[in-house]
């Protein structure tokens, strides 16, 4: 995914210089870091094994490689980012920056001093550039090559920064393509995390299986036979360091499995819960359901540049009325879900009130096919995960049920259920005809769903005149846009909002932005889910985050 202008010389521009680094704000919207948001000095040593269990193992340890929750749950321990996300809230503290500020197309930072990564380095202002042009710059010689970056590089960094500008090892400015009201936020993403510079020169790609950070915890091992990965705590830390002596992460796909492994003791944190996995830790005594309202989104998406048929809005509404979305809410995923109506959930700022979620209407459903010339029926594969997601805690039965529900209206659904790391590499090359997908939102801002899903990430001009798709092939597409739904007037308001720094007017534009993406249903809005965690009786201090964590630092076990 590419900006509007994306010349490489241009996004690789670093400039040294002298002088400190200007403070300003933007008046309404910036979050101001400061020196009291972060608990620093010696934290107390507790002890023990912390295990989380969670439905699938990681593909890779390196976040620049990465559009996996799995992956991120792991690389939080690792690496730190400039600006923090504080544990189960949306504002931002400190984190190996200590002041940031935004004003117009410039950003200024103050790197916090003393902070040194798992080799003894420290962090400096030369690590964030390193570890900016490793995600951005194909023309940096440690650019680790196209098909290995993931597409979090253009939207969180690369289609924003032109350059940093150096003011001495702490102090830096970072120049930016345009205003763009999510900058700061964007910084505290998982895809942010600051690598060393030495680690990039001598790793390379090594960071997938041999990650080094500055974060709480060290990577130890990973047992990719069993599906486990082992760190332990960074006594050399910045912050508090962690009560437990060391985390160990483990998989177990079965949600009934994984929640009796926790009643029985076998692990100390489960996560991916549907709802009989709930009701298992729920009603036990040896363990506790933790849950809070979810910023995600659940979602069919239909890859018009693939199925003739999604390329008719009409086509698109019919599927929409003939999937029962309230079934599946009520009946599978059972009140750990209400249903969607629009991309954002009702917690994220510009969500539009006035759209309700399509009904289950089959005779609708049906008229509409018959007036697009689909009367007699035809044919998708439908691509589904097969492990359990927070935003679909049980894809297999609701893809079950969506083909139940299309052979009412004549429509036949194949069912293509995969692990979940090759499900992500199907769907993001767009070998798919519709898929199951979903968003845990990483920095909650609406911008991180509008623009970094529906959004092609291409100029209005590459689009096709009279067209509302682009093809799989086309140069700098946004890959998590696996509808590869191109709408230009979706693309020109969701753009504005992310030049408006006014939150009200920002608010606007995104229920605008609502408005079309629930008419022209590039997907079948499904679901928003709450976050649900078990815990064992003897952790303490665990909370549940639906956007930053987990936040295991602060976990300590009770004898």
């Amino acid at each position: 995914m590419t900006s509007n202008d994306t010349s490489v010389s241009r996004r690789s521009l670093l400039k040294a210089a002298g002088g400190a680094a200007a403070s300003a704000s933007v008046a309404g919207y910036v979050d101001t870091g400061s020196a009291e948001d972060v608990q620093q000095g010696d934290g107390q040593q507790g002890g023990g094994t912390l295990t989380y269990a969670r439905g699938n193992d990681s593909g890779t340890l390196d976040p620049q490689n990465t559009t996996s929750g799995e992956d991120v749950k792991v690389t939080n321990q690792i690496y730190d980012r400039l600006i923090e996300f504080e544990p189960g809230q949306s504002s931002l503290i400190e984190g190996l920056a200590t002041e940031w500020s935004l004003d117009g197309q410039q950003a200024t930072v103050t790197m916090r001093e003393g902070a040194t990564f798992h080799n003894g380095d420290e962090c400096t202002v030369d690590d964030f550039i390193a570890t900016y042009r490793r995600f951005t710059d194909s023309n940096y010689e440690y650019y680790p090559g196209d098909e290995y970056v993931s597409s979090y590089g253009p939207f969180t960094l690369g289609n924003w920064v032109s350059g940093v500008e150096k003011n001495g090892d702490y102090e830096m400015t970072i120049q930016l393509e345009q205003r763009y009201a999510p900058f700061l936020r964007n910084l505290a993403m998982f895809a942010s995390s600051v690598l060393s510079e030495r680690a990039i020169q001598e790793r390379g790609t090594d960071l997938s299986t041999n990650p080094m950070g500055t974060g709480p915890f060290v990577f130890e091992n990973w047992d990719t036979g069993n599906q486990r990965i082992r760190l332990s705590a960074n006594q050399n830390y910045w912050g508090q360091v962690p009560s437990v002596n060391e985390v160990v992460f483990t998989a177990i796909g079965s949600n009934t499995t994984r929640a009796q492994t926790l009643v029985s003791g076998g692990a100390n944190i489960i996560d991916g819960l549907g709802a009989q996995a709930a009701q298992i830790v729920d009603q036990s005594q040896n363990a506790e359901l933790l849950e809070k309202q979810g910023i995600n989104i659940g979602y069919l998406a239909f890859n018009m540049a693939r199925v003739e048929a999604f390329r008719d809005k009409r086509v698109r509404k019919a599927i929409s009325y003939a999937i029962n979305t309230e079934a599946i809410v009520n009946t599978i995923f059972r009140g750990i879900a209400v249903q969607a109506s629009q991309p954002i959930p009702s917690n994220v700022f510009g969500y539009n009130e006035e759209l309700d979620p399509y009904p289950h209407d089959p005779q609708q459903a049906q008229q509409l096919l018959n007036d697009a010339g689909y009367g007699d029926g035809f044919t998708f594969e439908l691509a589904t995960f097969q492990n359990p997601r927070a935003y679909n805690p049980s894809p297999i039965q609701a893809a079950q049920t969506v083909k139940s529900n299309l052979e009412q209206v004549g429509v036949t659904v194949n069912i293509n259920q995969q692990p979940f790391n090759p499900f992500l590499n199907y769907t993001s090359s767009g070998k798919h005809d519709a898929c199951f997908l979903g968003w845990m939102t990483d920095n909650a801002d609406p911008d991180n769903f509008y623009y970094a899903l529906l959004h092609p990430g291409i100029s209005q001009d590459q689009v096709p005149q009279g067209q509302d798709w682009v093809s799989w092939d086309t140069e700098g597409l946004n890959t998590l846009d696996v509808a590869a739904w191109a709408n230009t007037d979706f693309m020109d308001v969701t753009e504005q909002a992310q030049r408006t720094y006014n939150r009200q007017e920002r608010a606007d534009l995104y229920r605008q932005a609502a408005e079309i993406a629930h008419e022209e249903v590039p997907w079948v809005f499904m679901d928003h889910a709450k976050e649900l965690r078990g815990i064992g009786p003897n952790v303490e201090n665990f909370v549940v985050a639906p956007i930053g964590g987990p936040f295991l630092k602060q976990v300590s076990l009770s004898n």
